[in-house]
């Protein structure tokens, strides 16, 4: 199936879908259809914060209309605080859009993780990813949900991790898992690989991308049907 992925939200993130579907694809020796849209941050973070939902779904529908002339047959949003509009979007939408939130639930609840702390923008800490957990319990890191979502936020416009807000993104992931009860703390701001990859946080980490990407391999090599899409 022909992928179709909306990026530029934030650049890093983009980059690290395309590397591991990629690479995902080549190590299982599936061809890869993919197109690639860029929308642009700054305009996805005015729209994010201040809750314009219909603007920033606009904005998406005419990205896709894109992808689909472009032949793509499903769509993804490469940002789960880009995501806040995903239903708005998804009845504008052209294509079937391929959310991770299911997939990122499914995938919880197989590894055996019954509490997941979050980290992402403040959005999506303060709305426990959107309440879209059914299966998982979720805590987030009472206290600091406003810093590390500015830290997050920045990291993401400035595409680089400054030391302190690693620090603080490591401090608050370990307090949700000594103190809270998480089993394990899933990066739920798709430009946190900036400041988690190649490092060692100290405690256990789901990267979202690589749950999404993993369901859309799964639709690349046509393992599951449009019907089966997570939403």
């Amino acid at each position: 199936m022909h992928i179709g992925l909306i990026g530029g939200i934030g650049p890093a993130a983009t980059a690290a879908y395309y590397l591991k579907l990629v690479g995902r694809c080549r190590d299982a020796g599936v061809p890869l259809d993919l197109t690639i849209v860029n929308a642009d941050i700054q305009t996805l973070a005015h729209n994010a914060q201040a809750d314009c939902r219909d603007d920033q779904a606009a904005i998406y529908a005419e990205l896709i209309d894109r992808l689909a002339a472009a032949g793509a047959k499903a769509a993804a949003i490469t940002s789960i605080g880009g995501s806040f509009c995903e239903d708005e979007t998804r009845a504008l939408s052209a294509l079937p859009l391929v959310s991770a939130f299911g997939a990122l639930d499914d995938h919880f609840v197989t590894q055996g993780i019954g509490t997941i702390g979050i980290l992402g923008t403040e959005t999506v800490m303060r709305s426990h990813l959107y309440g879209r957990m059914t299966g998982t319990k979720t805590v987030i890191p009472e206290g600091q949900i406003a810093e590390v979502g500015q830290a997050y936020i920045d990291t993401a416009l400035a595409g680089r991790s400054t030391d302190s807000a690693r620090d603080l993104f490591f401090t608050a992931g370990r307090r949700m898992i000594e103190k809270m009860g998480a089993d394990a703390v899933v990066l739920a701001g798709t430009d946190l690989g900036l400041a988690f990859d190649g490092q060692s946080p100290g405690f256990p980490v789901v990267d979202a991308i690589d749950v999404h990407v993993e369901h859309l391999f799964l639709l690349a090599s046509d393992a599951l049907k449009t019907q089966d899409l997570s939403l």
